[in-house]
């Protein structure tokens, strides 16, 4: 009877058909049909049975040390969010990953304080709702924040509102990373309903969040230029900051400078 597979084993087969062989040090082979690395041959770079490999994704992980983790993601070259998601898949916790602790009064401080900065700005909590904007993003997402009573959810926005594909330049990479930004940050609550609610309303919504969202892409959330072809003020283009509070590490503040 075959096991059924597990979250974990789904982020490990998916990035371990990402590696080529010659990345991972190993000969190419001629007569190599699978895409990637066998599990045989992480195993042997892990240090471990390919049966203990197996074991792993299907999830039976009590035994598992960090050491091994660790070397799984070296093996895999995973990026450091993607490691913290391994690390979280598994049930431990990265020894490197920074310890935080929360403050609720952090939240009222943050929200006073988003009106007061000059340009787009706005706060997306841990299931990236937006609780507070000011009027320069109620602006820039005009049809959007702007409306009394719409749904503030970042992710409903890009995937289910019909502006988001006209507004947001080069629509399908934003959309992607958004995604991978996502399933960083939501991987130690995988358990929790809220989460799993709205992945679950979004993946029967949308077919382009259920295709991305299967496709296992894990990243840390970066800034950089975001352009914008706003109906009335034309293209836009700024440099996106985000900055999480330390006594409410579950908020951040998104800047648009």
């Amino acid at each position: 009877m075959t096991r059924a597979s597990s979250p974990l084993g789904d982020f490990i087969r998916s990035h371990r058909e990402r590696v080529s062989p010659e990345q991972a040090g190993l000969p190419a082979g001629s007569r190599r049909r699978a895409k990637g690395l066998r599990r045989e041959e992480v195993a042997a770079l892990c240090g471990i049975s390919p049966t203990w490999l197996t074991w792993i994704e299907q999830g039976r992980t009590q035994s598992v040390s960090a050491a091994t983790l660790s070397r799984l993601a070296d093996a895999l070259l995973l990026s450091r969010a993607e490691r913290d998601y391994l690390f979280n898949l598994a049930g431990q916790k990265n020894p490197e990953e920074a310890a935080t602790e929360d403050d609720p009064q952090a939240r009222q401080a943050l929200a006073l304080a988003v009106d007061k900065i000059d340009g787009p700005a706005y706060v997306l909590d841990a299931l990236w709702q937006v609780p507070a904007w000011n009027a320069r993003a109620a602006s820039l997402f005009a049809g959007w924040l702007d409306q009394d009573g719409a749904d503030k959810n970042l992710l409903h926005f890009m995937f289910l509102h019909p502006l988001a594909a006209q507004l947001v330049e080069d629509w399908p990479t934003r959309a992607r990373r958004m995604v991978a930004e996502f399933r960083a940050e939501i991987s130690t609550r995988r358990e929790d309903a809220a989460v799993n609610a709205l992945l679950a309303a979004l993946r029967q919504d949308s077919a382009a969040f259920d295709a991305l969202w299967q496709q296992q892409d894990v990243q840390g959330r970066e800034g950089g230029e975001r352009r914008f072809n706003h109906a009335v003020l034309g293209q836009l283009s700024y440099q996106q900051l985000t900055l999480r509070l330390a006594q409410a590490p579950e908020l951040k503040l998104v800047l648009l400078l």
